[in-house]
């Protein structure tokens, strides 16, 4: 038997095992300290009543022979893509179907699965700091080479977003085949405008690639002329799958819903040179690999689209968006270099005093007892940079807030 190589090129940990790993030690090390994670983007607040509701009537289905439920479609029920499809997409002008939609157990999943169904050979580009799934699914595809001392891949093509860019990539200077989109941006909490959306699209169409959109975050844009999906652009459907989840918004993380956007009209090419559509291999894909999200869950999701369920998913949001706020002025106030939280849950600072991103992680673990994440552990762009999530309780928020001030001096 054979193992595949592939993972034995992926770095030591990923990320978030290996911060679990450092508290962890700390945690054994000083028992009595009250450590305040805002690391992972968890969220903390309780599922909204509607959606617990539905999910609540939805056992009772099961209970009851005429109403049980099995095997449901891979694709996920027509009455929650039909809602999805008309209130995230045609309300905005976007001419996306329910057939369109799958439904799925998590857009990390769908970002990693997506491989499935691509060949061999593209030329693969990712923002720098990146979420890190991007990265090691394709490793672990083979569809790179060993990284370098400093984390880069050899054969993905990297675009750094830094404060000296203004966190906006440059398009790509060479021909690339499949872009990762992230907006708004994990881990910066950037936002991209039309215009910017445009240029990537144009570049899609110009060179037969496909956009690869990640819109967990969407429901944290609150400025008007900020687009929330890929398909609000021109042009769109023809290059781009979409990627979104009700985890941040709903607080499904430990509830499992989400779903994937493949337009009919988005074609690749075969290694014969004709065009395939692509819906219909990601359909053969969820139809092979997936049995679907269960009945429970996707009454649950179907909960957020009624006009209850949109006024309390929209409480959720606005709770975490202030807790963005509140650590973005008080950060700020000390005079740190301070960016996203405004349409984005997340944080990006930058490590005060000529810190890398590791020491200002050991720091505020080891004399503020509060975790965060590392701009490094994104990518080599990262580094010196340092990500806060707005996913905990206000109590806690606060609470961070007042160490952090306390033993961090600019």
């Amino acid at each position: 038997m054979r193992i595949n190589d592939n993972y034995l090129k992926l770095k030591a940990g990923y990320l978030f095992p290996e911060i679990a790993r450092r508290v962890s030690a700390f945690a054994h090390a000083n028992p009595d300290a009250q450590i305040i994670k805002l690391g992972i983007g968890d969220v903390t607040e309780p599922l909204p009543e509607v959606c617990r509701e539905a999910m609540h009537a939805a056992i009772d289905d099961m209970g009851d022979p005429s109403r049980f439920h099995g095997y449901g479609p891979e694709q996920g029920y027509a009455w929650l893509r039909e809602k999805i499809a008309q209130l995230d997409y045609q309300t905005r002008g976007c001419k996306i179907d329910a057939d369109e939609i799958f439904v799925s157990d998590g857009s990390k999943c769908d970002t990693g699965n997506i491989l499935d169904i691509l060949g061999k050979g593209n030329t693969i580009a990712v923002l720098d700091p990146v979420y890190p799934v991007y990265v090691d699914t394709n490793v672990m595809a083979g569809n790179t080479g060993a990284a370098s001392d400093d984390g880069k891949y050899d054969g993905l093509v990297y675009l750094p977003v830094t404060a000296d860019n203004d966190f906006t990539p440059e398009l790509p200077k060479q021909k690339v085949d499949i872009i990762y989109l992230c907006y708004p941006n994990n881990p910066t909490g950037a936002v991209a405008s039309k215009a910017a959306l445009k240029q990537w699209v144009d570049y899609a169409r110009d060179n037969e690639a496909i956009i690869l959109f990640d819109a967990a975050y969407e429901a944290f844009i609150t400025d008007p002329d900020i687009p929330h999906s890929i398909y609000e652009i021109e042009g769109a459907r023809d290059v781009a799958i979409e990627f979104r989840s009700f985890s941040k918004n709903a607080g499904f993380t430990g509830t499992r819903c989400a779903f994937t956007v493949v337009p009919k009209s988005l074609t690749g090419k075969a290694s014969d040179g004709s065009d395939v559509e692509v819906h219909k291999l990601w359909n053969r894909r969820q139809s092979t690999k997936f049995n679907g999200v269960s009945y429970i869950v996707q009454r649950g999701a179907e909960a957020v689209y009624t006009d209850v369920g949109r006024q309390q998913v929209g409480e959720l949001v606005s709770f975490y968006l202030e807790n963005a706020r509140l650590i973005r002025e008080a950060l700020s106030a000390q005079g740190m270099n301070v960016y996203g939280g405004v349409n984005a849950p997340y944080v990006w600072i930058k490590a005060p005093n000529g810190m890398t991103s590791w020491d200002l992680f050991d720091k505020l673990l080891n004399e503020a007892h509060v975790v965060g994440t590392p701009g490094s552990g994104f990518g080599a762009a990262g580094e010196g940079y340092f990500r806060i999530s707005a996913f905990n309780s206000r109590a806690n928020v606060e609470a961070a807030l007042d160490r952090i001030t306390s033993n961090l001096a600019v």
